[in-house]
């Protein structure tokens, strides 16, 4: 989260509290009837207003130690949690459930991909989440002029970005409520965590690299092409885009090499993708790469960018752009596909990072 805003609610939590209510007690109980068994994780939890609305057992998680002092008071069975929205100090599928009111607002928009990538790693499969967000297309320190504790970062959202973003961390969308408040509209998200492989992206990328969609092995293991026969990762190691093996998280933050798929949708086979399934995740890829413009964009494997927007094409630069920015095709990295030697695949990863 933004530090500056994190330091101006250590230093007027009470204050904050007092100037405001919880309008959504409602919301938080119906959430929490219906969420399943296990543990459920409140995402920023401020004064606690919602915490124990969330039922038994439940994480109440902040940024900000004060509003954490006063969760315990208002919550005492809860157990509280200093830690920021993009580093979850949870284990893999740990928790049942996640909600989070107006928190994920306070993070930059580039970074909420990875944010929510976070949050998809420490729930369980079919976790339900509900998400509020601001309506909107800034992002800023002054984003609302009437603001009462002046110098928060908000990020706000278009509905069609942000359920990019959402469906790309590995969610199913069940509902995207857009509602009236004061002063603009809020959107949330009810959405279940689904058996996907999330996107590792970022502004600044280097290079994004999308496959065509994740195997089921990859979506269980939470990194694509981590069959021990793929060669992309010995490739992408040679090639100078990652320094450590199988850690996509660290080949973005390091390196600048972001990750993604065509589809989303994890299969055995890339043959049991539809169409419409092509047409919608080229439409998205192209949107994401508009927004999050990396210097180039990597199509892992010829025949499905041939099968998704050139049937006639070949390795290589394309004609086609994505958002803009420019698209190089190299051939699938599969053990299958013998034709191509690992050298090979390395000299394809290198002139994709060097650009057109």
């Amino acid at each position: 989260m933004d530090r500056p805003t994190v330091q101006i609610y250590e230093e007027h939590s009470s204050a904050y509290e007092a100037q405001r209510a919880p309008r959504f007690l409602d919301l938080a109980r119906s959430f929490g009837e219906r969420r399943p068994a296990g543990t459920a994780v409140d995402l920023g939890s401020g004064p606690g207003w919602y915490t124990d609305a969330l039922g038994a057992p439940v994480v109440a998680l902040d940024a900000a130690a004060a509003m954490l002092r006063r969760t315990r008071e208002v919550a005492p069975d809860s157990l509280a949690v200093q830690a920021d929205l993009g580093a979850l100090p949870f284990h893999r599928g740990s928790l049942a459930a996640g909600w989070a009111r107006s928190s994920y607002v306070h993070v930059r928009a580039a970074e909420v991909p990875m944010a929510l990538n976070d949050l998809h790693r420490v729930l369980v499969p079919d976790a339900p989440v509900e998400l509020t967000f601001f309506g909107g297309e800034a992002e800023g320190r002054h984003v609302f002029p009437a603001d009462d504790f002046p110098g928060r970062w908000f990020s706000t959202w278009t509905a069609e970005r942000l359920a990019d973003v959402v469906h790309g961390a590995g969610f199913g969308i069940d509902e995207l409520a857009v509602t009236p408040r004061a002063g603009g509209v809020d959107l949330t998200v009810r959405a279940t965590r689904a058996h996907r492989l999330p996107d590792f992206v970022d502004g600044g990328m280097r290079l994004l690299v999308s496959g065509l969609n994740p195997s089921v092995h990859a979506a269980d293991a939470g990194v694509g092409y981590i069959t021990p026969g793929n060669r992309f990762w010995p490739a992408a190691l040679a090639a100078g885009l990652a320094t450590r093996d199988r850690d996509p998280r660290h080949a973005l933050l390091e390196h600048g090499m972001g990750m993604t798929d065509l589809v989303k949708r994890a299969t055995p086979r890339a043959d049991d993708l539809t169409r419409e399934e092509y047409r919608e995740g080229l439409a998205r890829l192209d949107r994401l790469c508009a927004w999050l413009q990396p210097a180039a964009v990597a199509l892992v494997g010829l025949a499905g960018w041939r099968a998704a927007a050139d049937r006639r094409a070949t390795a290589g630069w394309q004609e086609r752009t994505l958002g803009g920015r420019p698209v190089y095709v190299l051939p699938s990295t599969s053990g299958l596909n013998a034709a191509t030697p690992l050298a090979d695949l390395v000299e394809h990863l290198r002139a994709a990072s060097d650009g057109p």
